[in-house]
């Protein structure tokens, strides 16, 4: 079956409120229509490339540290413009989502659409679980992409 739309939950559940992205993946399984595939990616985020090839729509959900209040929640169109700094956190991971983003984009394999979401985190020390500010946000994430879907479906 073709794939019209890959979710990528982004993140390290290793690390409190990192685990935002992945999190949200989790909830969206079996949620949305069987033509999206739902991935949780806790990794080499390069192969973002390879997850979201063929895809038509991109959704990527990713925890951000930028100061602003835990739990608040961004939303991108990669398109427009460079992903903001938040989403480059090399001290987490070697390669982030904005690097993927800019790979992609100078490469010319940037899927037609990508949208990515940014949760604020609190907490980003060694431990699982997320803080209830980003437990609630990760929620209302999984309610505006699911909401996303079914209007493009």
């Amino acid at each position: 079956m073709a794939t019209s739309a890959v979710i990528v939950g982004a993140g390290n559940a290793f690390r409190g409120d990192d685990g935002a992205g992945p999190a949200t993946a989790r909830r969206l399984r079996g949620a949305l229509p069987g033509d999206v595939r739902v991935i949780v990616k806790e990794g080499d985020f390069a192969s973002l490339l390879d997850d979201w090839q063929g895809a038509e729509s991109v959704v990527v959900i990713d925890a951000t540290s930028s100061g602003s209040e835990p739990g608040t929640i961004r939303r991108y169109d990669a398109h427009e413009r460079p992903l903001p700094s938040a989403f480059s956190r090399s001290s987490t991971h070697s390669f982030g989502v904005a690097e993927a983003v800019e790979l992609a984009r100078v490469l010319g394999r940037l899927p037609a659409r990508v949208v990515v979401f940014g949760i604020e985190g609190r907490d980003f020390a060694p431990g699982e679980g997320l803080s209830p500010d980003v437990d609630a946000a990760v929620d209302e994430v999984v309610r505006r992409v699911t909401e996303e879907a079914m209007d493009r479906a």
